[in-house]
């Protein structure tokens, strides 16, 4: 009796929410309201008297770090041009590798450049005569005057002395450097080529002069800083100016005195 008594009362009030709950669908709704910030999302509101949300301007998107740009696509790279201060380019000072020698007439020490001086000897003139402890070489003249010529010449170990005659000339000499020289400078880590075609890059430079049956030789350069300077191999060595100066005053049969 009980139990038959609640289902009723359940049947019963399952019935009236059934009822309210149609009742309820079809009676008027409140209108939309629609935010006034028409930038923002639409927001409907089913209270009549509740104010709508108004959500705040989204924030200007910030411009990405190049960087990350860059990171996300390798493809795209962008260039910043510097401005005030900075706009002038970081220059770096680069430790130069050798001293930078004169190697234009003008710029070379005065007193290696041709001229006449006063010069006594005993040697006939058209004859040369080599100072190699001073670096010059001087072509006798008559009137006790000389014109003398700067040079470079053989390094410690390398100096000698000696008279010789002009045996050969040659204008831009091919150069085949001796075994000994070849083999001395790989030790050094230097190697030279078996034979090297006469030309401005040849060591012989413009003119050479061969020295009786020695492998001496009064020549040119392609370093003309180094005149003045002890740093051949025995050879006397002067610009290719002053080389080819000389060469056009002397004959073969010329002597040669080294001292």
């Amino acid at each position: 009796m009980m139990k038959h008594a609640v289902l009723c009362a359940a049947g019963a009030l399952s019935l009236l929410a059934s009822t309210a709950f149609a009742s309820d669908r079809y009676q008027s709704r409140p209108p939309v309201i629609v935010s006034p910030d028409l930038t923002a999302p639409w927001v409907t509101q089913l209270g009549g008297g509740v104010q709508p949300v108004v959500y705040p301007r989204p924030m200007a998107r910030r411009a990405a770090d190049p960087r990350m740009e860059q990171q996300a696509n390798p493809q795209v790279r962008q260039v910043v041009q510097p401005r005030g201060l900075f706009s002038r380019p970081v220059v770096q000072q680069v430790a130069m590798t050798r001293p930078q020698y004169p190697a234009v007439r003008g710029q070379v020490d005065p007193q290696f450049l041709p001229q006449i001086v006063d010069y006594q000897t005993k040697e006939r003139p058209g004859s040369i005569v080599i100072d190699t402890n001073n670096r010059f070489l001087y072509l006798v003249m008559e009137g006790g005057k000389a014109r003398r010529y700067g040079v470079g010449v053989g390094k410690p170990g390398f100096e000698w002395a000696g008279a010789h005659t002009i045996t050969r000339k040659q204008e831009w000499p091919d150069w085949t450097p001796p075994s000994e020289m070849v083999a001395r400078e790989a030790v050094k880590g230097h190697y030279l080529p078996a034979h090297m075609e006469g030309g401005e890059a040849n060591p012989l430079g413009a003119r050479a002069m061969y020295l009786g049956s020695t492998l001496y030789r009064i020549h040119g350069t392609n370093a003309p800083w180094t005149i003045g300077s002890a740093v051949s191999s025995g050879c006397i060595r002067l610009r290719n100016e002053d080389v080819t100066d000389l060469y056009n005053r002397v004959k073969i049969g010329t002597r040669v005195i080294v001292m």
